[in-house]
C-alpha cells in the first residue's frame, strides 16, 4: 500500500478551501503523523501477521463503530482469509477492545499467545483495534464540523463501568476508583527489553523518553507505529493557539472516563485541574458513578465540551451536529473544534491499549 493522499479527509469529504482544512493544516504533525500510523500499520504485513488479516480486522472494526465508508475502504482492500480458529480469536479480541476493553484480562492474551500468536503480533493487533477506533471517531467528528448530516447511532453517552479487583495479576495494589494521584502500570506480556532494541531504536526510544517505560517498551514491539502515534499525540496536545490545553487534557479525561480507563484518568484530570486551577470540578466529573452524566455541575463552557467527548467516545459514537452548535455557542472557532474533537479521539486509542495489555497499580509509598 502506498498511498500518501490524506485518507481521513477524503473519507470526511473536507473542502479543501474549508475552514476546517485550515485548522487541519494548522495542525499539520496531527494530520500528517495520523496518515503515518495508518501507512504503519497496513503499507506491509509481517510473518506472524499478514496484511490481509490487518485490513479484514480493520475493516470489521470500522463496521462496529458504523464507520460505513471507512469500512468500505478496508474492505476493498481485504481477499478471502482462512476462517481459523486462531483468527477467530483475534476478531474475539477486537470486539471486546472496540466495545468493551475494560473488561479485558490477562487470560486473554495468554489464549491468544497459546493460539500462535507472537507478542509482536499481540500488540500490532491491538494497535490496528485502537487506532481503526481513533480514526472512526475522527471521520464523524469531521463531518459535523463540516456542516455534514450523520447518522444518529442513539448510543448513550456516560460514566462507563471500571476495574474494582483490589489487586493486580500480580498482587499489586490496584486502583478502585478514579483519581488524580500517580499511578503505576504493568504488562501483561513481556515488554521488549531495551538490550534487544538495536542503536537506532534505543535512539528513538530515548527521543521521545520512552526508555525507561515498560508501556512504550511494550509498544515498541512494533516500534514504526509507536513512533507515528507518538508524533500524533503530541501533534494533538503539545500545540500553540486554539483550545487551551486544560481542555483538551479534560476531553482526555472524559474519555478515560466512559471507557473506564484509571490509569489515563489519572494523568489527564490532574493535569486538567492543574492547568485549569479547577481541581473541585475535576474532581466532580471523576467522581461521576457508572451511568451518570459526566457534565453536571459544570460550568456552560464545560458542559458542551465535556458531552461532545462523551459522546464522540461512546461506541458506536453519537456525538451529534446540535452539540457542535452548542460548542460554537460557547465560542469555540474551527481550530478549537478540532483540538477538542482530536483530543477525544486519541483517547479512543489510548485507552484501549493501556485496558487490554495490562493494568494499573498503586504504587507501594502511595499505598501506607
Amino acid at each position: 500500500m502506498t498511498q500518501t493522499t490524506d485518507l481521513l479527509a477524503q473519507l470526511a469529504d473536507i473542502d479543501p478551501a474549508s475552514p476546517l482544512a485550515a485548522a487541519r493544516q494548522q495542525r499539520d504533525a496531527a494530520t500528517r503523523h495520523s496518515q503515518g500510523s495508518y501507512l504503519a500499520l497496513f503499507s506491509n504485513g509481517s510473518t506472524d501477521f499478514p496484511l490481509q488479516q490487518r485490513l479484514a480486522v480493520a475493516a470489521q472494526v470500522a463496521s462496529w463503530h458504523q464507520e460505513d465508508q471507512l469500512a468500505a475502504h478496508y474492505a476493498s482492500q481485504t481477499a478471502s482469509i482462512p476462517q481459523n480458529a486462531a483468527y477467530q480469536l483475534a476478531l474475539d479480541h477486537a470486539q471486546r477492545l472496540t466495545f468493551q476493553p475494560v473488561s479485558a484480562t490477562a487470560e486473554h492474551l495468554v489464549i491468544l499467545q497459546q493460539a500462535g500468536w507472537t507478542p509482536d503480533a499481540i500488540v500490532t493487533l491491538s494497535q490496528i483495534i485502537a487506532f481503526v477506533s481513533f480514526q472512526s471517531r475522527l471521520v464523524r467528528g469531521y463531518r459535523l464540523i463540516s456542516g455534514y448530516s450523520v447518522t444518529d447511532s442513539h448510543t448513550a453517552f456516560s460514566a462507563g463501568e471500571w476495574h474494582h479487583q483490589p489487586q493486580t495479576q500480580t498482587g499489586k495494589a490496584a486502583p478502585v476508583r478514579f483519581t488524580t494521584a500517580e499511578l503505576g502500570w504493568e504488562p501483561w506480556i513481556a515488554a521488549k527489553p531495551l538490550a534487544e532494541y538495536d542503536a537506532e531504536q534505543q535512539q528513538t526510544l530515548a527521543r521521545f523518553g520512552h526508555t525507561d517505560s515498560d508501556y512504550f517498551r511494550l509498544l515498541g514491539r512494533n516500534l514504526p507505529v509507536l513512533e507515528q502515534r507518538t508524533l500524533t499525540d503530541k501533534g494533538i496536545f503539545y500545540t500553540s493557539a486554539g483550545l487551551p490545553r486544560a481542555e483538551r487534557e479534560l476531553a482526555a479525561a472524559v474519555a478515560s472516563k466512559v471507557n473506564g480507563c484509571i490509569f489515563c484518568a489519572s494523568v489527564h484530570a490532574r493535569k486538567a485541574a492543574q492547568l485549569s486551577k479547577q481541581p473541585e470540578a475535576v474532581q466532580r466529573l471523576l467522581d461521576t458513578p457508572p451511568g451518570g452524566q459526566l457534565s453536571a455541575q459544570q460550568s456552560s463552557r464545560w458542559q458542551a465540551e465535556i458531552d461532545f467527548a462523551a459522546a464522540i467516545s461512546a461506541t458506536p459514537a453519537s456525538a451529534s451536529a446540535q452539540q457542535i452548535q452548542q460548542l460554537r455557542a460557547e465560542g469555540l472557532n474551527e481550530l478549537e473544534l478540532l483540538d477538542l474533537l482530536q483530543s477525544a479521539a486519541f483517547f479512543a486509542w489510548a485507552n484501549r491499549l493501556m485496558l487490554t495489555l495490562g493494568e494499573p497499580f498503586i504504587p507501594a509509598e502511595h499505598n501506607q
